[in-house]
């Protein structure tokens, strides 16, 4: 009891972390929460919608991801920025990101092009294929909205004010359960849209947030301390540093989503039910992985914090913490898994119409509990990492992950069900494989320590 006491109150302790981290884990279970909700109404409305929105929402991700995991990166410059007491730097620093995401935007929109083609050739069942092009064409035109509101929340997260991230995101979830049911179902005299009107009350979801949070910033205390608006000049240093360290977090970020659709697709070819099963399974275990990348995203300021602060000690303290913390959580959700799977099951079919989804419903209990095998290193690979991308060592991060998720993830899987008709459970447990190794590489390459002498904001000027 001593040693827990000593460490809730020692600066990087429990106290601290919980502090900041609560309202990110919140903020980013209402992130997952939208998904939950959205799958759960999905399912009502159809399971050929259902199976079609994990491929068709995963690779739309791929492509926000690249520019969602860049924007996400100016958490790491404003936490840095903030320990080192250069507050005339935060403002700028998140500028480049509204810039970042004008560029999301264009992008976007010439992507939503490429629907049709994509999923032609992906290959599907001509009625699940028709749901997939309507889902990834209207998604893509939140791509811009996305890159403003992440940045923007950038903010508040890195300078540890994470209680107004949890607010706004709290008030966009809300938004979008609504815009659902009622875009979906055609509810409260809006049009009935199905699919595609989930796609549009995620939209509306991004640029309500984006909105919200941007007029925050703007606010007079911020312009005075922070210059957020005297700071919107585009700086090209500034913005190459971004991307410098940045651009490989957000390369990481996308290809690792395109390594996850891939796996999806992979499943896909094996059958509908499977694709199906493993669409329910993900967006469950999404309920406590994404809570669990908003503890990522306060270990992430901690380090950066204190870096920006020189006190590499105490930043490998927060994050021992912050391992502990998410080690005890993943567990409770792994026995949750195997013990009362239903408890996550019974929402998709309480109302569904569908007579495959018996089937669907027998798979997915036992995919929870190959979920349930993986979920605890699960702690051990955020935690790390974010460790890592807090003190800017972007780019082993992310050839690691590029590597191993490819080559133990996908490729095995694509010639094990095209050369040997390996099943959905062996497909499974190639990733199994790969979210063990990857959480292991990360802990020794975090206790060789070479992160502690590592910055992303230049030095200040000698005057």
């Amino acid at each position: 009891m001593d040693a827990l006491r000593r460490r809730w109150h020692a600066p990087g302790g429990y106290q601290e972390f919980l502090h900041l981290a609560f309202p990110l884990i919140l903020s980013s279970a209402t992130w997952s929460l939208q998904h939950f909700v959205d799958r759960v109404f999905l399912t009502w409305y159809s399971t050929d919608a259902l199976a079609a929105a994990y491929p068709a929402g995963m690779s739309n991700f791929v492509f926000v991801s690249l520019f969602m995991g860049v924007a996400q990166y100016i958490n790491t410059f404003v936490a840095q920025y903030s320990g080192a007491r250069r507050p005339e730097r935060v403002g700028p620093a998140v500028w480049q990101g509204v810039y970042l995401s004008l560029i999301g935007l264009v992008a976007g929109l010439a992507v939503a092009g490429l629907a049709q083609p994509l999923f032609d050739f992906i290959g599907h069942d001509s009625t699940v294929r028709a749901y997939e092009i309507t889902y990834f064409r209207v998604l893509c035109y939140g791509v811009g909205p996305i890159a403003l509101s992440t940045a923007c929340s950038c903010f508040f997260s890195g300078r540890g004010k994470t209680w107004t991230v949890l607010g706004v995101n709290a008030a966009a979830t809300v938004l979008n359960i609504v815009l659902n049911y009622g875009l979906i179902f055609g509810a409260w005299g809006l049009p009935a849209w199905g699919i595609r009107g989930a796609a549009w009350a995620t939209n509306l979801t991004a640029v309500f947030s984006a909105v919200f949070f941007f007029a925050l910033i703007l606010r007079r205390p911020y312009r005075q301390q922070y210059a957020t608006l005297s700071g919107w000049k585009l700086d090209p240093a500034l913005f190459r540093r971004l991307l410098r360290f940045g651009g490989p977090s957000g390369v990481n970020f996308m290809l690792d989503m395109l390594a996850f659709t891939f796996f999806i697709l992979i499943v896909g070819r094996i059958g509908i039910l499977e694709l199906a099963a493993t669409s329910l399974a993900f967006n469950i275990n999404g309920l406590a992985f994404i809570p669990l990348i908003g503890g990522g995203i306060a270990v992430s300021t901690m380090v950066g914090q204190r870096l920006g602060d020189n006190d590499p000690a105490t930043a490998e303290y927060a994050t021992w913490t912050s391992f502990y913390v998410a080690t005890v959580y993943m567990t409770v959700m792994a026995l949750a898994y195997l013990l009362i799977p239903e408890l996550f099951l019974s929402p998709y079919g309480a109302r569904s119409q569908s007579a495959d989804f018996p089937a669907v419903h027998a798979l997915a209990i036992n995919l929870l509990r190959l979920v349930a095998v993986y979920c605890i290193f699960d702690a051990s690979y955020i935690v790390f990492s974010a460790a890592l991308k807090g003190a800017g060592d972007t780019r082993y991060v992310m050839w690691v992950s590029v590597v191993l998720s490819w080559f133990v993830m996908v490729l095995p899987p694509i010639v094990g069900v095209a050369y040997f008709g390996i099943g959905v459970y062996g497909v499974w447990a190639f990733m199994c494989v790969y979210t063990i190794l990857v959480s292991v590489i990360f802990y020794f390459r975090f206790r060789a320590g070479k992160w502690k002498n590592m910055r992303v904001i230049e030095e200040p000027a000698v005057l």
